[in-house]
């Protein structure tokens, strides 16, 4: 989930690469709509902390724990931050595609 399409893309396209699925969104609402249909479908949610709309990242992913509390999460930002959720990896933007790699197997495995 990011709101920043080019970035979006092209994560997608590398998350893909590494033989992840991936379902791409550029809204909060969008995403969580996705999310509400089946829960139990994600291993993991990369969001930015900043998104259009009027929700942070950290709301978003406050909303879909509250459908599935242990939904592990990557949260990224080009601001600092110190995030409140636990089950979660922060990434300070820009970061290289393999920091991305190490906090997906650092909160799943691959």
């Amino acid at each position: 989930m990011d709101d920043e399409a080019a970035l979006l893309e092209l994560l997608t396209k590398y998350l893909e690469r590494k033989g992840f699925q991936v379902e791409a969104c550029l809204t909060p609402e969008k995403a969580i709509e996705s999310f509400e249909r089946d829960p139990d479908r994600y291993d993991l949610v990369l969001t930015d902390l900043t998104l259009d709309g009027g929700m942070s990242g950290e709301e978003m992913l406050t909303r879909m724990r509250a459908m599935r509390p242990s939904l592990r999460a990557i949260l990224s930002s080009g601001y600092p931050h110190v995030p409140h959720l636990k089950q979660l990896v922060f990434l300070q933007k820009p970061f290289l595609p393999k920091m991305l790699a190490e906090a997906i197997e650092k909160l799943i495995g691959t």
